[in-house]
């Protein structure tokens, strides 16, 4: 689509003696062309502007220059100031089209032009490459506080910002997606998988902290206290108890002047074994309490060897993740289409 013609008509022209006439009228074109964002900021466009008459047919014959170098050099000459766009080299195609059986003749020039990225890596991409590094960082920030997570949430909500500048910038009418927004949507994807892992590793110490707190409740102890106490007063009794009475056999067979008690195979007196059995059975449920109690400060810790396993590994395949990514889409930018 083209503008009309803003510039005023030019009043001369110039007759010559074999009837020649030569008229110049410079026009200002005002353009629109399809644009190739994929590789944005580092694109290069080509527009096509088409010169033919609309009336006449073979009457009219366009002549022009099909020097494609010295057309670029004049171009250059004129093209003073150039801002967003760097001029790169004009081409022009001359061939005859059939429109509805008038032979008509066509004059199509061709401009390429190249993006300036400089702006828009200083003011987009590095940030945002810089929040990445910034994520990367509070790996080392201890897990045990809630700063951590704030500080990613932070920087997540960042990002965001920056995807809202860049649908300001990206023109909507492109059919692919952007490299850039690719690469925008990686890099928010990876730092929200650091933020759930984050949350993960929280949730784990928070589980730890809370069997600590259990393990360390009063009232448990003081319940197996009382058991053990319990325990090493029958103890204490039926020690007393089976003394007693052997002492009082013993004493009886001494009046008596009876033999000796029985003894067993191995010699062992049979009063002896049943002392043992008792005293071996509440030894037993001494050991259960002791080993309950042993057992539950072996269970303390066990989620916070989990979560730092979790987070070496983790560590290992965001850094290798992000690496990979990186050199994918520079790779994407720099291939020439």
């Amino acid at each position: 689509m083209i503008e009309k013609d803003k510039a005023p008509p030019s009043p001369l022209l110039q007759i010559f003696y074999n009837g020649t006439v030569f008229y110049k009228n410079d026009q200002v074109i005002i353009s629109t062309c399809q644009m190739r964002v994929y590789k944005f900021p580092f694109d290069t466009q080509s527009c096509n502007i088409t010169f033919r008459s609309i009336l006449h047919s073979g009457e009219i014959n366009l002549t022009v220059n099909e020097n494609n170098s010295e057309i670029t050099m004049w171009s250059r000459e004129i093209m003073l100031t150039q801002y967003e766009w760097v001029f790169i080299s004009m081409s022009v195609d001359k061939h005859l089209e059939d429109n509805l059986g008038c032979i008509q003749t066509s004059v199509i020039y061709t401009i390429t032009m190249k993006r300036r990225s400089i702006l828009y890596c200083a003011n987009f991409l590095i940030p945002i490459l810089f929040l990445l590094m910034l994520d990367l960082a509070s790996f080392l920030i201890p897990k045990t506080g809630g700063e951590k997570l704030g500080f990613k949430v932070t920087v997540l909500l960042a990002v965001t910002v920056m995807q809202l500048l860049l649908n300001e910038i990206l023109p909507s009418s492109t059919d692919t997606i952007p490299l850039v927004v690719l690469y925008c949507i990686g890099i928010f994807g990876l730092m929200l998988l650091s933020l759930m892992e984050t949350i993960l590793v929280m949730y784990l110490l928070e589980k730890d902290s809370e069997s600590q707190d259990s393990e360390g409740d009063p009232a448990f102890y003081a319940e197996q206290n009382d058991k053990i106490i319990k325990l090493n007063s029958r103890n204490n009794f039926t020690v007393m108890k089976t003394c007693c009475w052997s002492a009082a056999i013993h004493d009886h067979q001494i009046d008596q002047k009876t033999p000796s008690p029985k003894r067993d195979s191995n010699g062992q007196r049979l009063d002896v074994p049943l002392a043992l059995d008792l005293f071996s059975h509440e030894l037993d449920e001494v050991k259960k309490t002791v080993s309950l109690l042993t057992s539950r400060r072996e269970n303390i810790g066990c989620w916070t060897k989990l979560s730092k396993k979790i987070h070496k590994i983790f560590v290992v395949f965001y850094v290798g993740g992000v690496t990979l990514f990186l050199i994918t889409i520079s790779t994407l930018w720099i291939i020439e289409e």
